[in-house]
């Protein structure tokens, strides 16, 4: 007869088994450092950030449980239903402060845009699979073409920090792809003098009578606060101009736990959720924030470890993009904070106060260990 006795270790391995212990070791702390974040920033937001961490966890162990085939699989029905819910969302979406974004299903409000930030590289590395081998010029362009259509979706809601980072996840891959230099070069000469002109006319471009044609007026005014944040110091400045402050005032060690000036009389607008940097900024300083900085780093060098690992195109392509999306979450949140980026709507990532991202990301690290998983079985 079989032996149905209850045995712990059995089931333990079958919980830690699929799971890598040093991404694992890694989301543990940066999890812990948020928590204590959120104990200082929102102490009464602490029971759900604690749920939402719950749910993240469970969903990167789902995902790291399933083979990194079957994630692949899943790419075009994911892909396409992500769209539609994009389309869904310009026809029928919730407007809140000016941007059409969220999605009443009923059940659950939802933000289809970041589902995105997954399922476009996953879908592009799928594409990319399939035609491995014969990866030309009108690949790429097809390829283009798959991750425009989502982030123009998202660009009119708008939402123009979530379309970038959806952009860059895409763009990782196909940089990953073989994308050549002669196509990137261009771009980036022209993005360095359109930044150079910006910075050279600020004075003279962020007039109120001069219209940017391609951006809305308050994407305009994100721009030209960074320039010159003093223009409006009570108004479409205070978020850098209070946020630069704190982390400032922290010097090397910081004011100590929970006794952030800045943080604790309420000048830091979202402290909690955007700004969180500037909490740990005046409270741990310079050293809290070198601290969190190694985590990242850390973080970075083991996702391109197994992404130099990974058995197949689709899954180097796939977990190297995930991998940058974390730099990309990192540096676009720390820059906006620090006042050197415009403010864009960016999370710090594993530390801000939010689900939808933070599921997002633990779903990322689950597809990499999934990743990790395979290359261990292959071996």
């Amino acid at each position: 007869m079989t032996d149905r006795r209850f045995d712990p270790r059995r089931w333990l391995m079958l919980i830690v088994e699929p799971l890598d212990p040093a991404l694992l070791l890694l989301l543990s702390l940066l999890l812990s450092y948020a928590f204590m974040l959120m104990v200082s920033a929102s102490p009464e937001r602490m029971e759900s950030q604690m749920i939402n961490s719950a749910v993240a966890v469970t969903v990167m162990w789902v995902a790291a449980r399933m083979p990194a085939q079957r994630i692949l699989a899943l790419a075009l029905p994911v892909y396409v239903v992500g769209v539609l819910l994009l389309v869904a969302v310009a026809l029928f979406g919730e407007i809140s402060k000016g941007a059409q974004r969220w999605l009443d299903l009923g059940v659950a409000r939802i933000q289809p845009s970041e589902l995105m930030k997954i399922a476009a590289p996953l879908m592009l590395a799928w594409y990319f699979q399939q035609r491995e081998g014969m990866i030309r010029a009108r690949e790429f362009i097809v390829a283009g073409g798959l991750l425009l259509l989502p982030v123009g979706l998202i660009v009119k809601q708008p939402d123009l920090g979530t379309a970038l980072l959806v952009a860059a996840a895409g763009f990782y891959v196909l940089f990953f792809a073989g994308l050549s230099w002669k196509l990137i070069l261009p771009i980036a000469a022209v993005a360095i003098v359109g930044i150079g002109s910006i910075v050279g006319f600020g004075d003279r471009i962020c007039q109120p009578d001069v219209d940017w044609v391609v951006l809305h007026g308050y994407q305009k005014n994100r721009v030209c606060t960074l320039l010159d944040p003093t223009q409006d110091p009570l108004g479409k400045g205070f978020h850098i101009i209070q946020s630069t402050i704190a982390i400032g005032s922290g010097g090397v060690f910081g004011k100590g736990w929970q006794a952030g000036t800045q943080t604790h009389l309420s000048f830091i607008p979202e402290r909690h959720t955007d700004f969180i940097f500037a909490v740990l900024g005046e409270e741990f300083g310079l050293t809290g924030a070198v601290v969190l900085l190694v985590l990242y780093l850390l973080l970075i060098l083991r996702g391109c470890v197994i992404a130099a690992q990974a058995p197949t195109l689709a899954t180097r392509l796939l977990a190297g993009a995930i991998t940058m999306i974390f730099f990309t979450y990192a540096f676009v949140n720390m820059g906006m904070v620090s006042g050197i980026l415009p403010v864009v709507g960016v999370p710090l990532p594993f530390i801000s106060y939010g689900g939808t991202a933070l599921v997002t990301l633990c779903l990322g690290l689950g597809i990499l260990m999934s990743i990790n998983r395979s290359y261990l079985m292959s071996k």
